[in-house]
């Protein structure tokens, strides 16, 4: 309860950073009440589950007032998600991240336990636009390219940095860097989201599932040859 507690404060930072669109260009009370209102029940019920008249009691304005800033609930989706990507979570998973990228490490390691903690923190504060996100990407062609454009892009080059350093160290197998961050990628992620979304009422031990996802990243999961009965 405590995490959501504070992801809705997040939420309500992010809003106000999404909506300083410039001087020229400032939103109505209205219009941040609607906005504000559409991440909550986009992140709850998923874009086709959203019902334009529940966004509009939520957001405290008529329906109507919704259709006069958006044509259509797919102009609000996009207006949430488009400039978060473009604007603010591009640049969110840079802030900070892109330090640890750039970082030194003695092992990958240490490397993976810091890139995980990084971006936990970084789910547990972003985590209904995040759900969006994951809940629309696959049926949105262009909310897809402009995340391979604002973030993938971003990233990639500098974590097959750090990938192709280990591997020089003799501590990576010599694979492909593409099938290493795809691995090491989808362990992560597959974590948080079972740590956030799947299973977030659970008693966590971060520190212990962080060590346990590292060995099994590192490792895999066969057992000691040494240890195995005959």
């Amino acid at each position: 309860m405590a995490e959501h507690l504070s992801a809705d404060k997040d939420t309500e930072q992010w809003a106000l950073e999404l909506l300083a669109l410039g001087d020229e260009e400032k939103m109505t009370p209205k219009q941040v009440a609607i906005l504000q209102a559409a991440v909550d029940v986009f992140a709850e019920k998923g874009y086709a589950g959203a019902a334009t008249s529940e966004i509009a009691q939520k957001a405290g304005v008529a329906e109507g007032t919704i259709f006069r800033y958006y044509k259509t609930k797919k102009d609000l989706l996009l207006s949430i998600v488009g400039p978060t990507m473009s604007r603010l979570l591009a640049p969110f998973v840079m802030r900070n991240f892109g330090n640890l990228l750039d970082g030194s490490f003695d092992s990958y390691e240490d490397f993976l336990r810091s890139l995980i903690r990084n971006r936990l923190e970084f789910a547990r504060k972003n985590f209904k636009i995040l759900q969006i996100l994951i809940q629309e990407i696959p049926f949105h062609p262009k909310l897809r390219e402009q995340f391979m454009e604002d973030i993938m892009s971003k990233v990639f080059e500098r974590v097959t940095a750090q990938v192709d350093h280990f591997k020089q160290k003799g501590e990576i197998i010599d694979v492909p860097a593409p099938t290493v961050i795809r691995f090491t990628a989808s362990s992560i992620i597959g974590y948080i989201m079972t740590r956030l979304l799947l299973q977030p009422d659970k008693d966590w031990n971060d520190e212990e599932e962080i060590g346990l996802l590292i060995r099994f990243i590192m490792h895999g999961i066969a057992a000691d040859p040494g240890n195995r009965g005959v």
